[in-house]
């Protein structure tokens, strides 16, 4: 019998972030870096751990810049507010939207730093993508990802939850991301896993037919 694969070994963050951080700007000053992936799947966690081994990089999380009505259609507000800035090497200036309030609170600023992550749904979108540096996918199916997250969210965001999968499923219907992205991260007990240069093609690894 032939003996098992060795699972792969985590990916060192750190090294990634040097990484990252000797690629060419792609935004004025700023190398654009996405986190993509359906909601639930880990982006926030993920980004929050490359952060600091880029020695605490921003992160821009898009349900910022979402509202209950505008889920996706917010690169506007994100080119004005975010994206141009960021181009001319000034500080980006956008209002965070309050999912409790349902309204918009006052600005808050985000400096040119070298890298700057953008993580949420749809990070890796058309409008975005010429401005990105790279373009990481999480590695969760979408149903696994969506149970997981209405498990976070309780049974009270049921029905947030209900419209949110259509939604969701609709604009990567229209735009996918998956098939775009620079490298998959897959989550295990023991970190990161963090595979480049794979030839993803949508519904592969996304759920996304």
């Amino acid at each position: 019998m032939d003996d098992p694969k060795e699972a792969p070994a985590p990916t060192d963050l750190i090294r990634l972030g040097d990484t990252l951080r000797a690629l060419p700007p792609s935004c004025g000053p700023v190398r654009l870096v996405a986190v993509d992936g359906h909601a639930g799947s880990g982006k926030s966690t993920f980004a929050d751990r490359l952060s600091a081994a880029l020695g605490d990089a921003p992160v821009l999380r898009l349900d910022d810049l979402a509202s209950h009505e505008q889920l996706f259609d917010w690169t506007d507000r994100f080119a004005e507010q975010v994206t141009g800035p960021l181009s001319r090497g000034a500080s980006a200036r956008y209002a965070p939207y309050d999912w409790t309030a349902r309204r918009f609170l006052p600005p808050r600023t985000l400096a040119p730093a070298p890298v700057v992550l953008v993580e949420g749904v749809g990070a890796g979108r058309r409008a975005l993508r010429p401005l990105l540096a790279r373009l990481f996918w999480m590695d969760r199916d979408a149903e696994a990802s969506w149970q997981r997250g209405r498990r976070r969210d309780g049974p009270e965001q049921s029905a947030f939850w209900d419209d949110w999968i259509r939604a969701e499923t609709s604009h990567f219907a229209a735009d996918p991301s998956v098939s775009f992205a620079d490298a998959l991260v897959r989550e295990t007990p023991e970190g990161y896993v963090v595979s480049s240069g794979t030839d993803v093609t949508p519904g592969e690894h996304s759920g996304i037919t």
